[in-house]
């Protein structure tokens, strides 16, 4: 129950296209006995079903840049393969520091992004 669970979530936070992979490991982080490179493998797998229904909706809406969608997939798939490998790198304490850290980082940038768009609008 609890996996299908953290999967709606997942899913649904995936599909507003807010990171629902990150939802997914922080989650099954805190709610699972995996280790950090068994989650991101998983959420790897996770991300293929629900991407393809994203993008089937979002191709039926007609809100896709394809120019810049091919741009990002050669790309991303290049840095995959390099994540991929430096990821094992590390071992599992580290990584999920490293994880913690790109989170931070992450909302960091976030905060500081609508404190600016707060800013300009005064």
């Amino acid at each position: 129950m609890k996996e299908i669970l953290i999967g709606m979530i997942s899913g649904t936070v995936a599909a507003l296209g807010m990171g629902g992979g990150t939802v997914l490991i922080l989650l099954l982080g805190i709610f699972s006995n995996m280790n950090q490179h068994l989650i991101q493998g998983t959420n790897l797998i996770f991300f293929i079903p629900t991407s393809i229904t994203a993008i089937y909706m979002n191709v039926k809406n007609k809100t896709i840049n394809y120019k810049m969608a091919i741009s990002l997939i050669i790309s991303g798939c290049i840095g995959a393969v390099i994540g991929s490998k430096l990821s094992f790198k590390f071992d599992n304490e580290n990584l999920k520091k490293y994880f913690g850290i790109f989170l931070l980082c992450i909302a960091g940038f976030e905060i500081y992004s609508l404190v600016k768009k707060y800013r300009m609008k005064k």
